[in-house]
């Protein structure tokens, strides 16, 4: 049984990436705000605060094969109307928690013989969205690290990203509030539907896996085709 470390999994992909693995391995899963209930053996959920450079990481075993950063913010905005302070915050918690959550669990993951990162970011940094300027830059960014990192964390580090489009999460339930909504993001996209926190979930329990041992440095784009396909 492998240790598994979930950033934010008490809602949407990070609580179904949790509930996921634990029927295999034993998963330690973080909160910021609203403490998650679970009765299942292999979970242990703790409080943290990504962006404390000062966490106590204690709560953590010895030895470390996976970490997942799923804390993100969907901030969309006409350029004109976007402060430099609001690129600023949302790239400590995009980036800059990523970071520091990385930093803290290196000696961890490097006790393990194949350990992996998971980390996110969006179609819309390929793509270009109107209103996207905020979260395309930190999501670069995060696209930028990724690469970075699994350069120099191989060869007994992997560290790939996924870039979905809009799911069907709290995150995005502004965007989603509706069936009217739901439906005409889905004709958006080649598939003709919009993806599941649990979709994006088997995806990075790949990632985790043993099945991936040869991938580092991706960025795989999960999309429902909307990266790659134009109708």
């Amino acid at each position: 049984m492998k240790n598994m470390f979930i950033i934010g999994g008490s809602s949407g992909i990070g609580k179904a990436l949790t509930n996921q693995l634990a029927s295999t391995e034993k998963v330690f899963s973080t909160f910021f705000k609203n403490a998650p209930s679970s009765s299942h053996e292999n979970i242990r959920f703790q409080q943290l605060n990504v962006l404390e450079e000062s966490n106590d990481y204690s709560f953590l075993p010895e030895t470390l094969h996976g970490l997942v950063y799923c804390p993100g913010a969907i901030n969309l905005k006409p350029f004109l109307r976007t402060k430099p302070q609001d690129f600023i915050e949302d790239y400590k918690l995009q980036v800059i928690g990523a970071v520091n959550c990385i930093q803290a669990c290196l000696p961890n993951l490097k006790k393990s013989e194949n350990a992996s990162i998971v980390l996110f970011s969006t179609v819309a940094v390929q793509m270009g969205f109107n209103f996207h300027s905020i979260v395309s830059a930190s999501k670069g960014a995060i696209e930028g690290l990724t690469k970075a990192l699994a350069a120099e964390l191989a060869p007994n580090i992997r560290v790939n990203c996924i870039a979905p489009s809009i799911t069907l999460t709290p995150l995005a339930a502004n965007l989603l509030n509706s069936p009217e909504k739901i439906e005409a993001n889905a004709q958006r996209h080649p598939l003709k539907k919009i993806g599941t926190a649990e979709d994006i979930a088997q995806m990075a329990a790949f990632l985790l896996s043993e099945e991936s041992k040869w991938m580092t440095g991706q960025i795989l784009h999960l999309d429902g085709g909307m990266s790659s396909i134009k109708m």
